[in-house]
């Protein structure tokens, strides 16, 4: 069964027995039903209201009000050869300044999950423009200093901090990167004090990796990840209503779907990403990276064996979602 695109707007309802989100015209969708309810329903508190956009990759812009959170937000999409066989490391690295400025809106907080281009690339100018504050490894810390941007908008994380930040709280969880068919980390290394100023997509290592669990307050919590692997003792108990899943690299991971979605106690909505050809521009519907495996039939399969009452929702480009 192939996941079906999702327009403007999807709710979440604990108790809904939906596993593929459909499409319907108007604001709420009405769900199929092609499995029995298994997981337990989630107990729902009133819910603040939030609107997310899927960036491509692994980038998030969540609005919650008045307020902005971004999360690896990469728009600029440019060319490295990665998807035509001719991946060159030493390819600039390139800010394209008006599709961001147009998509960003005024955020005031910036989730890395780790450095390499696909998620860092953008960080550095949009914190530059925005004033907002960038939250990540030591790595992602001492890149964006060579990026001259403010060590006062700069926090270092690592793994276990919550922090409040009034309208939401930011849980930040200790991860891993993906791993290849060579079972390797593409670009490994990190970066203990300030670099030379980046130039290349190659000047960009991994730096260690890590995922977020963001709640509203009295709304859904919502589990991000930048890569597909993970500590499964580290997420065992976060138990998020809504799992942003990376989609599998390769197939290196043992288990990789399987665990992440029973370790997350099979979140109410499961939305795939980091599947997409991030090398083009942001037209729907996204392009599919041809090396993502499994693809995504076999992803969902996944979910409806493990947790039949999870909504699956493929997302599009830009497009907002509401989650509550």
């Amino acid at each position: 069964m192939s996941g079906q695109r999702v327009g403007r707007r999807v709710f979440l309802r604990g108790a809904g027995g939906a596993t593929v989100a459909s499409v319907a015209a108007a604001s709420v969708f009405a769900p199929s039903t092609t499995g029995q309810a298994q997981a337990a329903p989630r107990a729902r508190k009133k819910s603040t209201a939030a609107t997310f956009r899927w960036f491509g990759t692994a980038g998030w812009r969540i609005d919650i009000g008045a307020r902005t959170l971004l999360i690896d937000p990469y728009l600029s999409r440019y060319s490295t050869g990665m998807f035509d066989g001719k991946f060159n490391p030493a390819t600039e690295l390139t800010v394209d300044t008006e599709t961001i400025d147009e998509n960003v809106g005024k955020p005031e907080t910036i989730l890395v999950t780790h450095s390499h281009w696909d998620h860092f690339n953008d960080v550095p100018y949009i914190a530059q423009k925005t004033g907002a504050r960038a939250l990540g490894t030591m790595t992602t810390y001492n890149l964006a200093l060579a990026c001259d941007v403010p060590s006062s908008q700069l926090s270092q994380v690592k793994g276990g901090e919550v922090l409040d930040f009034g309208a939401y709280t930011v849980e930040v969880v200790a991860s891993l990167h993906s791993r290849n068919a060579s079972y390797s980390v593409a670009f490994p290394g990190v970066r203990l004090s300030r670099p030379e100023k980046p130039k290349t997509v190659g000047d960009l290592p991994e730096g260690d990796t890590l995922n977020f669990q963001v709640t509203l307050k009295d709304g859904p919590s919502v589990f991000f990840m930048g890569a597909s692997d993970f500590v499964e003792r580290n997420v065992t108990g976060l138990s998020p209503d809504i799992a942003m899943i990376a989609m599998q690299a390769s197939g290196s991971t043992y288990d990789y779907a399987e665990r992440v979605i029973t370790a997350l106690n099979r979140p109410s909505v499961i939305v795939p990403v980091h599947w997409d050809d991030f090398e083009v521009e942001l037209d729907n519907p996204p392009k599919p990276d041809p090396s993502t495996k499994p693809h995504m039939d076999d992803f969902i399969a996944t979910v409806q064996k493990i947790s039949p009452r999870t909504k699956v929702v493929v997302p599009e480009y830009l497009t907002p979602y509401q989650f509550g």
